[in-house]
Order: C-alpha cells, then structure tokens, then sequence
C-alpha cells in the first residue's frame, strides 16, 4: 500500500509526540525530584528540546505538504487532525527558534529562582528574572498577533483556548463581577450561622499521601499508567502513556492536599481517556486548557464537594487521621464547603475563586500591552484583592503576586482558564442531570460512574476531533453558557 502524504505528514506528529514525550518527563523531574544544582544543564537540556521540536513543526516543506494532504481523500477524523497539524505548524511558524530558546533557557531559571524567592518573600529578587520573562513575553504575543490578526493578549490566549476572544471574555467576567460580591456576602452570612468544628492535627504527611492515593483510586485514577509526587506546585504533566501528578503536604492542614489532589486527578484521567487509537497525533490531545480545567474542576468542585462523594470521604478521612468529630460527613462537608476570602488561588472555594481569576487577567493583559510594568504588580494586587476580596495584601508578596508559578513560566493568557473551566463544569453537570435525573441520588450511594461514564464519552474520548464550542454544542446542546455556573453556587450554598 502506498504513502500517502497525510501519512508521511501522521508520521513527522508520531515522532513529534514520542519526543514530546521525554519532553514532558524531563519538565516533571525539574519539578518534582531534581536536585537544586542541576537546574542549569537541566534548562539547557529542555532549550534544546525545545528548538529542535520547534524545527520540526516549522520545516519548510510542511506547508506543501499540508496543503497536498488536503487533496487526499481523507475521511472527516482526518482532516480534523490535519486541521489541527496546521494551526501547530501556524502557531510554532510565527516564532523564531531563537526565541522559543530564549523562553525555555528564562522560564527555567526564573520558576526555579521562584520556589526560593517565594518563600523568603523576595520580590525585588523576583523582578530581576521576571522582567526577562515578560520581555519575552510581549515579544512572543506581538509575533503571534501579526500573524494571527488578534490582539497582543488575545493571540497569547489563543495558544490555551482557541477561538476565545477578549471581548467575549470582559463579557464574561464583567457579568460575573456583577454578581459576584453579593453572592459571597450571602453566603458568608449563612455559613456564620453554621456550627463548625475544627479538625485537631496535625496531619502526618506519609497518612496524608496515601488519602490521597486512596480517593484517586476512588476517582478510577490507573496508577498503572501514572503516579502522584510533591512538587513547589500541584500539576499535573507527563502523556497520556504515563500521567505524571503532583500535590503538596503541610503538616497542619490536609483539606488543601486532598482536594488539589482530586482536582489534578480530573486532569490525569482526561489524558489517561483520551483516544487511544489516535495517540501520537493533534486530534488526541486535549481541546483546550478551559476543557483540561473543566475536568479537574468536575472532579473537585462538582463532585469532589458534592455530599454524597464527601460522604465517601468521611470514613477514609478518620482511618488515616483518627476518628475525631471533624470528620463526621456533615461537618466535613461543611469545612469543604467553607466559603471565606483567603489570599491563595489554589486553596480558594468555589464561590470566591472567580475574583482571583479576574484580578490576574486584568493585570497581566495589562502588562502584556504594555500599559504596566513588572514594578507596577504589587500595588495593582493590593489594590484589587481589597476591592474584589476585602484583603490587605500590603507587603505580602509571597501569598500576592509570587503565589503562582504561571508568570514565572511564562505561561500568559492562562489564568482565564480556571474560570472557563469551572463554568463548562457546571454545564457539564447539569447537561448529565437532563440525562440522569437520579444522579445525585446514585453519587449519595457512592456511585459515581453515570459521570465517569458521561465525561468519557462526550469529553475525554471527543478530544481535539471538534472546535471547543461545537464540543459543548454536541455535549450539552448549547456553547458556553455562564448562567449554569450561576445556578450551581445559588444552588449549593443558598438552597436555591
């Protein structure tokens, strides 16, 4: 049988992913195991990983070759992955390889000046590293706007969401500003009224892991095909073949470990589901980071919180701690489910997250066009935490601006994600309510497989074969729609 040049071009991606592959592992390792005086060889090491997949997506041939697959009589899967080939090839085109080095060489020294400068509260230490990386950048962002047509931050954010739009975002967010404040000052009133007790540590780290590792296996997590490990910041990296998680441990609290970790396994089992007959190539990757985040958030938010799975949790929770009235299903429920303003994003409840995604867009749009500068963070931060959250984040730069390793890495137009993801997640949930009107019913008995059985189909197993709106067309009969995000906290936390 002959070649055709759809399968010379499949093969160039098999190889993409393989080498993608030692990519990733290697990224994982400088997170979670690499000893600090490797991180020099180490950057060095992932540059040159970088310019050479970058070579490969921007070979001079690819052009002809993708514009002659399109005459091949492909069938409708095909042509999907070839799309996908050529807005890889678009988006690696319009950077030289000189500045994806550049970006790799920067993001490596700054994230690991990061874990050290965090912790000390150290940012004019931080600054001295981030102004390259910013650089960086708004260099990258100008290039991928000229040749994409979009604004500077809008051509960053494509890379993480395609399609959406910045004016379609401000919409989003300027709707959800409206509400937002109201709703948090209700439910905090109606939580003050609430008996609460108090979980009495500490909380031993090996007990801690192996919680964690109970309620993944819980989730279906195949630790067959990955493993959970510490790191500065939970993640969750590696390939499809091999998952690789992280979470992080304080002796004093373990509510914060234990939900990180539920939300990194929404992830893994997403890359662990993805198609496996299509592995190696663009269509079995995940459609975009608001999907990738409505999956961790399905699994933290949606069900993670939800009675029935923490009911689940309880007698788990006391095994590994000790049987203490903290852990009565009810109360923790409510300790899960506490809703209060705090400094940390990832420690944040469902209610008060969103403030912490717009107070991030708004500042870095702002710097990466250029109407800021690096200097100007701190009492932009202080300024909008006190509007958005009432907190004084004067001088506490560790728990402000250097709590996340997004802007270290360089990882610009981001963040809007989280707030994508956890509104797909309630859509997903009430688009499997109009199918299963007893789900919550089967979750309270411990069943949760009519929404591991859902996700699968209509998510994970879907994977880049349609464009992010048609997906949530086919999944829930309607593109993102952020009233259901609405009525999920009204209905959690007023009874609504």
């Amino acid at each position: 049988m002959s070649t055709t040049t759809y399968d010379a071009l499949a093969a160039t991606w098999a190889r993409l992913h393989h080498l993608s592959h030692l990519q990733s592992i290697a990224s994982w390792d400088q997170a979670a195991l690499m000893p600090p005086k490797g991180m020099e060889a180490r950057a060095a090491a992932l540059a040159e990983m970088a310019a050479l997949l970058h070579r490969m997506r921007t070979d001079p041939a690819l052009p002809d070759r993708l514009a002659r697959a399109e005459q091949e009589p492909l069938d409708d899967a095909q042509r999907a992955n070839l799309s996908e080939m050529r807005r890889q090839w678009r988006l690696s085109n319009a950077l030289p390889e000189q500045l994806v080095q550049r970006h790799q060489l920067a993001s490596s020294r700054c994230e690991h000046a990061w874990r050290t400068q965090r912790p000390a509260n150290d940012w004019p230490g931080f600054v001295e590293n981030f102004r390259e990386m910013l650089a960086i950048g708004r260099e990258e962002a100008s290039l991928l706007a000229a040749e994409s047509g979009l604004g500077r931050y809008e051509a960053l954010m494509d890379r993480y969401e395609p399609g959406m739009t910045t004016r379609r975002l401000d919409a989003i967010f300027g709707e959800v500003r409206r509400w937002l404040p109201g709703l948090i000052q209700r439910v905090m009133a109606r939580q003050a009224r609430e008996t609460l007790v108090q979980p009495q540590g500490p909380f031993a780290i090996d007990r801690q892991r192996l919680l964690c590792e109970q309620v993944m296996r819980l989730l279906g997590f195949d630790f067959e095909g990955g493993r959970l490990d510490v790191s500065t910041h939970p993640f969750c990296g590696g390939v499809p073949e091999d998952v690789r998680m992280t979470t992080r441990f304080a002796e004093h609290e373990f509510i914060g470990s234990l939900m990180g970790t539920v939300h990194e396994t929404g992830h893994g089992r997403y890359e662990q589901n993805l198609p496996r007959e299509w592995l190696g190539q663009p269509l079995a990757e995940a459609r975009s980071m608001a999907i990738h985040e409505s999956q961790s958030l399905s699994f933290e938010m949606q069900l993670g919180q939800h009675p029935g799975f923490v009911r689940q949790l309880a007698p788990r929770v006391a095994a590994a701690f000790g049987d203490q009235p903290a852990f009565e299903p009810a109360n923790l429920h409510r300790l899960i489910t506490r809703v209060a303003p705090g400094f940390i994003r990832v420690d944040a409840d469902e209610v008060t997250y969103p403030a912490h995604i717009i107070l991030r867009y708004k500042i870095e749009r702002a710097l990466i066009e250029g109407e800021i500068e690096a200097e100007d963070i701190p009492a932009l931060w202080d300024a909008r935490m006190m509007e958005l959250l009432g907190l004084d984040t004067r001088g506490n730069f560790k728990d402000g601006p250097l709590q996340d390793v997004h802007w270290p890495e360089g990882l610009f137009g981001y963040f809007p994600c989280y707030s994508l993801g956890a509104m797909y997640a309630a859509q997903w949930f009430a688009a499997i309510r109009r199918a299963m009107p007893d789900l919550d019913t089967r979750i309270d008995r411990g069943d949760f497989t009519p929404v591991f059985d859902w996700l699968r189909e209509n998510i994970w197993h879907q994977a880049s074969r349609w464009s992010t709106d048609e997906l949530a067309r086919r999944a829930s009969g309607e593109v993102l729609n952020p009233v259901h995000f609405k009525a999920h906290l009204e209905t959690r936390y007023l009874g609504a």
